[in-house]
């Protein structure tokens, strides 16, 4: 399909892609098959340092985060900086006043920090 009949069908709700061990459905052929690999426990994305394997090469590019030491997500507000996206929504509750589950438990941080 084009990139258009694609976008409409998102917005039409249609899933043609269905997921013969369990029926989940989806509108794009390869979010299929990256679901399916739930299914067969392929992970084809390897991290060259550590030999960690992924299903979506997004989740190794975000493990990367961990080897190089990237920080992208800043908070505007105070500066400091996140490795995931994640984190610092979690941080955001801080200069908000409002309560965070992962941030009142110890070691439950997407950074692993305080």
């Amino acid at each position: 399909h084009s990139g258009l009949v694609r976008h409409q069908m998102t917005h039409r709700g249609e899933r043609p892609y269905k997921c013969a061990e369990c029926g989940k459905c989806y509108s794009r052929k390869e979010h299929l098959q990256n679901h399916q690999r739930l299914h067969t426990g392929e992970r084809p994305f390897q991290c060259p340092v550590c030999g960690k394997r992924f299903i979506r090469k997004q989740n190794l590019l975000k493990h990367q985060r961990i080897h190089t030491g990237e920080r992208p997500y800043q908070c505007a507000e105070c500066g400091r900086s996140f490795r995931y996206k994640e984190s610092l929504k979690d941080h955001l509750r801080t200069h908000s006043g409002e309560a965070s589950a992962q941030r009142l438990l110890p070691g439950l941080g997407g950074d692993g920090l305080p």
